[in-house]
Formats: structure tokens, C-alpha cells, sequence
């Protein structure tokens, strides 16, 4: 399924292209501990140049399985997302 994601970093969302696979970090606003969301998610949307401000961060989309669209949406409420390239 298509998970569309924020990610807090929109510098880094411009080094993504479709095809390749990223990991997702969840970064607690709390100052909690990072954990990794998933692992090798498909990219399968990046916002075209001039789509996203540093400012706001950056919409991806990624083709994961259901539950891991779950946990991503369920991610975003306490945490800003970042993504590393595999």
C-alpha cells in the first residue's frame, strides 16, 4: 500500500529518488530515544523541486505493507520522521 510520510528534512528528501529504499527513524518530540519504523521502504513519490520548504519538511510516499503504514501514520503523532538511504 502507498504511506505518505513527512519527513522533517527536506534537504534529504531531495537526494531521494523513485525506486530507492530508505529506512524510517522516528525521533520522539519528547526527547525520547530514536527507533527505526521500517527498513527498506520503496520510495514511490518525492515533491517536485519547489514543492516543500526546509521549514516544513517534505511529503514522501512509500509502498510498505499495511502494517507498516500503520506504524508510520502512528509514528508521525509524536515524532518528527527522518529517512537513510539502504
Amino acid at each position: 500500500m502507498s504511506a505518505p510520510i513527512r519527513v522533517a528534512d527536506a534537504d534529504t528528501v531531495r537526494l531521494l529518488r523513485r525506486g530507492d529504499r530508505v529506512d524510517v527513524i522516528a525521533i520522539p518530540t519528547d526527547a525520547g530515544p530514536a527507533r527505526v519504523v521500517t527498513r527498506a521502504a520503496r520510495v514511490e513519490q518525492v515533491p517536485e523541486a519547489g514543492e516543500s520548504s526546509a521549514e516544513e519538511g517534505a511529503l514522501v510516499v512509500l509502498a510498505v505493507a499495511r502494517p507498516t503504514a500503520d506504524k508510520l501514520a502512528g509514528a508521525t503523532v509524536n515524532s518528527l520522521l527522518a529517512v537513510t538511504l539502504c
